[in-house]
């Protein structure tokens, strides 16, 4: 079951007495989401996003699009952005919402080349799941690019999850496993990644990719540019 497309749309439709949505993890108590955060406009958008889509360009693919937030801003700046999103249901609130170019598939399953950046914001890199996942990741995006194309994402360092000296190295300490609760209803576990910026240096030198940091704060959590050496 899509329990964030429910809660997305409950929320998008104005659902009164709307259940609460919460995100499972292994390491401590339950967080809670607030569907709205998918709906921000600029002015509601951190610093660090702003500055990403300011460095959009050429034609882009938003991998992780959700309901289109950053979508619809690049749109109005006249950039040819594409959204990907595997929520049929987010997809469906993506285009009552204005989004001209929608694709409702996995990631993997776009087979459509000629991009000039893959935008993944709000960690969404991190559908890569561990760090195999991300070396695939990395070798299908390879196929998507145009060359001197660019992977532009944010990400953080979770280490401070874990008590000092107890960090995990296998598997890496961030691959976290999640599951949502909307309500009375429970959605079934997944892994999501957070890298820390050391890692993602060591991956992208091992895949064959340039990394440069474009912003970092003091919490680990950092804006990336990847693009192919060479």
């Amino acid at each position: 079951m899509d329990i964030l497309g429910k809660a997305l749309k409950d929320f998008y439709e104005g659902r009164k007495n709307q259940p609460t949505l919460l995100i499972h993890n292994h390491y401590g108590d339950p967080d809670f989401m607030d569907p709205a955060i998918y709906f921000r406009n600029p002015q509601e958008m951190p610093k660090v996003e702003l500055f990403a889509m300011s460095l959009c360009e050429g034609r882009i693919l938003d991998v992780g699009a959700g309901v289109g937030a950053h979508v619809l801003h690049l749109q109005k700046q006249g950039l040819d952005i594409t959204a990907v999103e595997l929520s049929e249901v987010a997809c469906k609130i993506m285009k009552k919402r204005g989004v001209t170019k929608i694709i409702n598939k996995d990631f993997f399953e776009i087979k459509e080349s000629g991009f000039d950046m893959i935008f993944c914001m709000m960690n969404g890199i991190g559908f890569a799941g561990t760090i195999e996942g991300l070396k695939y990741t990395l070798d299908h995006a390879r196929k998507l690019l145009v060359p001197g194309g660019m992977i532009l994402f944010d990400s953080s360092d979770v280490s401070y999850l874990y008590p000092k000296g107890r960090l995990k190295a296998q598997p890496y300490f961030g691959e976290l496993d999640y599951c949502y609760q909307y309500g009375d209803t429970w959605g079934n576990w997944f892994k999501w990644l957070y890298i820390d910026h050391r890692k993602m240096a060591e991956i992208s030198r091992e895949m064959g990719w340039h990394l440069q940091i474009l912003y970092q704060d003091q919490t680990g959590h950092f804006l990336g540019g990847m693009k192919l050496s060479g």
